[in-house]
């Protein structure tokens, strides 16, 4: 692989200079990191991250290819991939393509050999930033103008999820009834985790209003991950408003953030978020602690769930964040984290079974 001098520029005047691979256009991106060490593949095609640049903090990427079961998006809406090194020889059996193929396939643009960890050390020093992908050649100055005068979208949530209602291929019988799904960005294993379940998983688009989805004469409705400022979803919010204690609701992610705001609480922007595979999150009902999966830039003020009907479940260990609440009477429960995972561990799977047994409580 020739080597395409490029570099990163932040919002504070620091500049990273290294080598380009995946798409070689201007990138104006939001930065952030995540602390997996595997799961690239999913990383790239987790809708969560649209519009967004991904600083990998785990040196080596890209050593085991692409595999065409991993992806959790049609198309990837991440804009670009920050690594230390890359690898342009993957070894692994499961492979059938080469990391740097699929970005430029989908307009992801990269950079590798540069200094992760003090990039990384910045962002968690400093917050999440704005910043720009450029040839190495081209005048800092300049672009440093352009990161100030760009208007970051707010239209994420828009662009990630479906168009039209469909349903989600069916694993045997669905006589149990209509799971709906309220697509916001929704990653792929979500769906797989719910089909088999004996329920249709019918998913719809984000703004999908209240009527249309009670006729749909769901027995539960799921609210997915996805990106951006979770009140900047309106739509879904009134959405959720008029359905719970309707039916049994489960949201996760953005889909707990949603669900939060619907019931009259508030939410805030971290200075860094959470993204990975190794977040410890506590159960205050059973004690039990959880190694969670995590991608979000918002979580929910604790404060702001007074007197809403909602009340705290799950904590994260590692700074007190709320990370699930539930509302009995409504058959209502969400968590900040991904309990798919996909990548990540599985210790929070049981989540959907819970759903689905607040689903059976509702039919009987």
């Amino acid at each position: 692989m020739g080597q395409i001098g490029r570099k990163l520029v932040l919002e504070d005047g620091s500049v990273y200079e290294g080598y380009g691979f995946g798409s070689t256009d201007e990138r104006f991106v939001e930065l952030v990191f995540n602390t997996s060490m595997v799961g690239y593949q999913e990383i790239i095609s987790d809708l969560s991250y649209t519009g967004q640049a991904v600083v990998m903090t785990y040196p080596l990427i890209g050593n085991y290819g692409i595999c065409e079961d991993d992806y959790e998006s049609d198309v990837p809406g991440i804009s670009g991939l920050i690594v230390r090194q890359y690898c342009d020889s993957p070894s692994n059996f499961r492979s059938t393509g080469k990391l740097e193929d699929v970005m430029k396939k989908y307009d992801i643009a990269g950079i590798y050999g540069v200094d992760t960890r003090q990039i990384t050390r910045r962002i968690r020093d400093k917050g999440t930033c704005r910043a720009v992908i450029i040839d190495a050649d081209k005048d800092t100055g300049q672009a440093l103008d352009d990161i100030r005068n760009w208007d970051a979208p707010t239209d994420q949530v828009a662009r990630s999820s479906t168009r039209d209602i469909y349903d989600y291929p069916q694993q045997g019988d669905c006589s149990r009834g209509t799971i709906v799904v309220i697509d916001c960005g929704s990653k792929k294993n979500i769906l797989r985790m719910m089909a088999g379940s004996g329920y249709r998983i019918t998913v719809v688009p984000w703004n999908t209003d209240a009527g249309t989805i009670m006729s749909l004469d769901p027995a539960g409705v799921f609210i997915s991950n996805g990106p951006g400022n979770p009140e900047d979803c309106v739509p879904t919010i009134e959405t959720i408003k008029h359905i719970k204690g309707r039916v049994p609701i489960f949201g996760i992610c953005l889909g707990h953030q949603i669900i939060c705001l619907a019931y009259g609480a508030g939410t805030y922007k971290l200075k860094f978020g959470h993204r990975g595979g190794n977040h410890p999150v506590k159960d205050l009902a059973t004690g039990r602690i959880e190694i969670t999966s995590q991608n979000h830039s918002y979580a929910v003020i604790p404060e702001s769930l007074d007197g809403t009907g909602l009340t705290v479940t799950h904590i994260n260990l590692l700074d007190n964040t709320v990370e699930g609440v539930e509302c009995p009477q409504d058959n209502l429960f969400c968590v900040q984290y991904h309990p798919e995972s996909a990548p990540g561990p599985c210790d929070s799977a049981y989540l959907f079974d819970r759903f689905f047994r607040n689903i059976g409580k509702q039919t009987l």
